[in-house]
């Protein structure tokens, strides 16, 4: 059985878990936090980051690599388009899930509000917060509603490319944020359907009571 090591915390660990589920794949779960991590740890995942996978005598770091991982070893049901163009803006996706929304999602908003009041004993910069959520964010939003023409993000069919995204909205909703539906429709109707999603909803029923009252 494959062992997935990292936190629920991490949009990352939570993209290789919802892969997983999607594909109906068992697996152990190590919850490693990625804080002054092992040599042993780094010697999976040398830059000692979460997530990491071991299968076996193998090993990968990363979680776009362990999700290509699991698409060859589990190919049904697909997660990456046939077509070359859906493939590539599914890849795209997933990367402005990594690159692009956790920069703001994540220690503007997720870490300031929920991670560091409650592990780091560090307070709230709420002005930090206001301009993720006023100004940052914003721009980040619209261009998604632009992108929106049905209930994925790209085609007609569930890829890694909801599940990038996907993953970076758990921690806005953890944080207490959710998208506005007068000002982003599509997106709104859009990030609660992919939200709703089993492989997503266990997930999230799974980590919400460790930050609930925390924000």
């Amino acid at each position: 059985m494959p062992t997935v090591l990292g936190i629920n915390a991490s949009p990352f660990v939570r993209k290789v878990r919802v892969a997983l589920a999607e594909k109906g794949v068992q697996y152990d779960l190590d919850p490693v936090i990625p804080v002054k991590v092992s040599d042993d740890f780094k010697k999976i995942s040398p830059m000692g980051k979460v997530p990491a996978y071991r299968d076996g005598d193998k090993t990968l770091c990363d979680s776009s690599v362990i999700c290509a991982y699991i698409e060859k070893v589990y190919p049904n049901p697909a997660l990456y388009p046939s077509d070359p163009y859906d493939y590539a803006r599914a890849l795209w996706f997933e990367e402005y899930g990594d690159a692009a929304l956790v920069q703001v999602f994540g220690p503007k908003i997720f870490f300031q509000r929920v991670i560091g009041p409650a592990f780091f004993q560090q307070k709230t910069d709420e002005a930090v917060v206001d301009k993720a959520i006023n100004e940052e964010m914003p721009p980040l939003l619209t261009y998604l509603e632009s992108q929106i023409g049905g209930d994925f993000i790209v085609g007609k069919q569930f890829s890694i490319g909801d599940i990038g995204l996907g993953s970076q909205f758990v921690n806005l909703q953890h944080a207490g944020v959710q998208v506005d539906a007068a000002r982003w429709p599509k997106l709104a109707k859009y990030v609660a359907g992919i939200l709703a999603r089993p492989s997503f909803k266990a997930l999230i029923d799974e980590e919400s009571p460790q930050f609930a009252g925390l924000r």
